[in-house]
């Protein structure tokens, strides 16, 4: 059975949220240099966006127009740093 379809071989170092929607962006009290915090869901969870990576500004603004919209995201998670590395939009079911 596939269950991914992703040609990234780091996908492999992710835990995913599925159809998860952003509840909170602000800068990271402890480090607001290197991360910006985010909250997931209804109990929120706390993740962190790196402004080092390259693709910081992509990544902010799907989770600010998650956390403003609602929109849901598939949440690729680094595994062991808490590190969002990946937002896909969720197909469809059309």
């Amino acid at each position: 059975m596939i269950t991914s379809c992703s040609g990234s071989s780091s996908s492999q170092n992710l835990t995913w949220y599925n159809n998860s929607v952003i509840t909170n962006v602000a800068e990271d009290p402890e480090k607001p240099e290197e991360f910006t915090r985010v909250s997931i869901g209804i109990s929120p969870q706390i993740f962190y966006l790196s402004k080092k990576a390259d693709d910081y500004k992509i990544l902010l603004e799907k989770t600010s127009h998650s956390h403003k919209k609602g929109k849901a995201y598939n949440i690729g998670i680094e595994k062991n740093t808490n590190v969002i590395k990946q937002m896909n939009e969720i197909p469809s079911t059309k």
